[in-house]
């Protein structure tokens, strides 16, 4: 589930900043990159190519433009992925003139179209390749003799600089195989990755900052690595400390390696420089620095909420709370709200006042962004709460309603995500499984800007994470493989979302331990399950403990779970310590004081309609009441709870839910492991057809010890019906994992 931090997490005022050009130390706007760029506007006009290439062109000319300048060999490579013969003929024209003389240089510029009278071509005076010639043209007619000359021996230096690292490259090649000559190493760095070597022009230092934060926010992987980001911020800093957006960049770039001191201290520097800029900063507006220092301080508030510094981020909150309303921003108060209720979340205080009065008031200031997230929150909250599906579904369809009419992809996506969650919630997974593949399936997952794929946020995350599990219950490792080794790729170790792939996969494995009986390499797990959500770790230390027979230790930490989980509110965590208080009871026959917990477990999972608890909560009284004697009763019981198991519960739970049936069915039937008394043989076949079902569904897991006690009671059931290969098959197979498990086989009737 999203949090509102993601509408405040990209600062709007970076992109526009303004920052006095003379302190970057601006090189003339004639430079032999430029000069690349206007040989390839030429070969546009001059040359006949194909719409698709045309079209692919006319998309790079602008980050050709505004960006850094490129080696030649990067500049050649980002235009032959668009154009080969394009590139091959740029290529050409540079040769000519880098290998002639001054006036094949000047003769280039002559024959350039004039923006004023090239009514045909992309060079008209009012497009985007208009202005930029106009502007060299300018640049270049206002140079002295001296200039110009300067100028053709850097574009010789230019030029050379390539051939020297190509020197197989052979001119007089066919058009076709030039691309596969250029030297791959020197083309193989990306446009984005390439070195801002030296003092950046106003634009260029503009459109880099823009490009990085816009590739923060939404393609984590595509921006600069942390290191080489916080360089280049170096660097660009050396020749303007005052630079307020660099700072915060800065800040943001922090924030990718969790790194405290540094991202509060560029943060920090942010409020400086835009005081030290007084007025004159125009990029926030008519107000100046005024409406940057309210949501500066909003940043610092959701700073210290990420690190968990909640008093901190309380007073960050009210300074901006009290600027936004000295300037009377009822914008910015909006996201103060958001925040605030946020920020109660966190604490683990009733927000949900809060966050309705949030809702009513960007509603009526026509913001439907802060308005669908405080829903979204509200549906979250009641979830929590045990509101029933069908208000929550409602709640959900009307703010996808407000999505479309505004398009809001981001929120779509978070939509989605969050109903994936309820579902798994409520123990349907069929569902959660559909709303995950329509999420990963969305037409916006397609390039929107920068080439950015729309699906490295955290919405798509938490549905990658859904899909893993649910693979995972139905025993479909493999498939479970794919999709945790497309995480690692698509959010590496360092990317913000990163925590919740780990916490997912060290789960699964966790579980796959557990079920394949390996406690020994579960154990080693908790403390990296740990590290990542403490409730999560106490509860798995738990298990452990108990499986290994600690059951003393395990109870103490299942008291201090379930203490910790009652104050936090967190209703499913309870249920489960319930389940494993009752387990820890059955292991010293206490099954007549495990019935109140288990009866307790199952009221609040009905309250919340949390069915799959509830579910397995009904498997535990079965068996509790089939150890105190009432089979029937128990047998009657699991009819309730088998039609879900089957439908929606994990191959676990199905394989178990089995064999509690088969041992019913067994004793239902007068069955009795020493041959005496007549048995229903109707029951006991049934009872052979469950536990062949039951071992199909522990063998797609592997779980050996399970399969152990299942050929233990096929022997006996067997045996009983006179079939003796049968029984003879059996005991043999249960004497194969008896010595390969070289554990003493527990009681089959101390456990569920």
């Amino acid at each position: 589930m999203a949090s509102v931090h993601e509408s405040l997490y990209f600062n709007p005022m970076m992109t526009n900043g303004v920052v006095h050009a003379n302190v970057f130390g601006i090189k003339d706007w004639v430079t032999p990159y430029k000069i690349s760029v206007l040989a390839l506007l030429y070969e546009m006009t001059a040359s006949k190519i194909t719409l698709p290439e045309r079209r692919r062109l006319n998309k790079l000319i602008l980050p050709l433009q505004q960006g850094p300048d490129l080696t030649l060999g990067q500049f050649l490579q980002t235009v032959e992925e668009c154009c080969p013969q394009t590139a091959y003929a740029v290529k050409l024209r540079l040769h000519e003139m880098a290998d002639g003389e001054l006036k094949d240089m000047e003769y280039f510029f002559s024959t350039l179209p004039t923006p004023f009278t090239a009514f045909d071509s992309e060079a008209y005076k009012t497009s985007v390749v208009g202005l930029f010639m106009r502007h060299m043209l300018l640049a270049y007619n206002k140079l002295s003799f001296s200039q110009v000359y300067k100028l053709y021996k850097s574009l010789q230096h230019y030029y050379h600089t390539l051939v020297a690292d190509d020197s197989d490259m052979d001119l007089t090649s066919t058009e076709d195989n030039v691309g596969d000559r250029m030297d791959k190493e020197d083309l193989d760095t990306p446009l984005h990755e390439s070195e801002l070597r030296g003092p950046l022009s106003q634009k260029q230092a503009e459109y880099f900052l823009a490009r990085q934060a816009y590739l923060l926010k939404n393609d984590e992987n595509k921006a600069l690595k942390p290191a080489a980001l916080q360089e280049e911020l170096n660097n660009m800093l050396k020749f303007n400390p005052d630079f307020a957006e660099a700072h915060y960049l800065n800040y943001l770039n922090s924030m990718r390696v969790q790194d405290i001191f540094l991202s509060a201290h560029s943060l920090l520097h942010y409020f400086d420089r835009l005081i030290l800029s007084g007025s004159e900063g125009k990029s926030n507006g008519d107000e100046g620095y005024g409406r940057s220092l309210r949501y500066a301080a909003l940043n610092l508030a959701s700073l210290h909420c990420r690190f968990g510094h909640y008093q901190q981020a309380d007073l960050a909150l009210q300074e901006a709370i009290r600027i936004a309303q000295e300037s009377n921003d009822h914008v910015c108060l909006q996201h103060c709200l958001s925040w605030l209720y946020t920020l109660e979340q966190m604490k683990g205080s009733d927000s949900t006042v809060l966050t309705e009065d949030s809702v009513k008031m960007a509603a009526h200031f026509c913001l439907p962004y802060l308005a669908s997230l405080g829903i979204q929150s509200l549906v979250q909250q009641g979830a929590t709460q045990g509101k029933t599906a069908h208000k929550l579904m409602d709640a959900l369809k009307d703010t996808d309603i407000l999505h479309w009419k505004h398009s809001l992809s981001e929120l779509i996506e978070i939509s989605l995500a969050q109903t994936t969650s309820i579902w798994r919630m409520y123990g349907k997974s069929t569902m959660a499984l559909q709303q995950a593949q329509l999420l990963l399936n969305m037409s916006s997952l397609e390039p929107v800007n920068f080439s950015v794929q729309q699906n490295n946020t955290e919405a798509f995350t938490v549905a990658l994470c859904h899909l893993a599990e649910l693979h995972a219950e139905q025993g479909l490792y493999n498939a479970v493989s794919e999709i945790l080794r497309h995480l690692k790729e698509q959010f590496p170790p360092h990317s913000q979302h990163a925590k919740l792939w780990m916490l997912c996969d060290l789960k699964i494995q966790f579980e796959r331990h557990m079920n394949e009986g390996k406690y020994h390499l579960a154990e080693l797990l908790v403390t990296a399950i740990s590290a990542l959500n403490k409730t999560e770790g106490l509860y798995r230390k738990a298990q452990v403990l108990k499986a290994l027979n600690r059951s003393t230790e395990a109870y103490s930490i299942l008291q201090q779970l379930q203490v910790r989980c009652e104050k936090t509110k967190c209703t499913e965590m309870v249920i489960r310590v319930m389940l494993s208080t009752a387990e820890l009871h059955w292991e010293s026959s206490g099954f007549s004081t495990a019935l109140p917990l288990l009866l307790q477990a199952l009221a609040l999972a009905r309250q919340h309609h949390l069915q799959s608890l509830a579910s397995e909560t009904i498997l535990h009284l079965a068996f509790t009441q089939l150890m105190l004697g009432v089979p029937e009763q128990a047998l009657s019981v699991l009819h309730e709870a088998i039609e879900p198991v089957l439908a929606h519960g994990a191959v676990m739970d199905k394989g178990r839910a089995l064999l509690l049936t088969a041992r019913c069915q067994m004793a239902v039937a007068g069955f009795r492991p020493n041959g005496q008394g007549q048995a229903d043989l109707h029951l006991a076949v049934l009872a052979v057809d469950t536990l062949n079902e039951a071992a199909a569904y522990f063998s797609k897991l592997n779980c050996k010890e399970r399969l152990r006690d299942v050929h233990y009671l096929q022997a006996q059931l067997h045996r009983s019906l006179g079939q003796t290969s049968q029984c003879n098959k059996s005991a043999m197979l249960f004497r194969l994992l008896d010595q390969e498990l070289q554990s003493p086989a527990p009681p089959v009737s101390m456990r569920l």
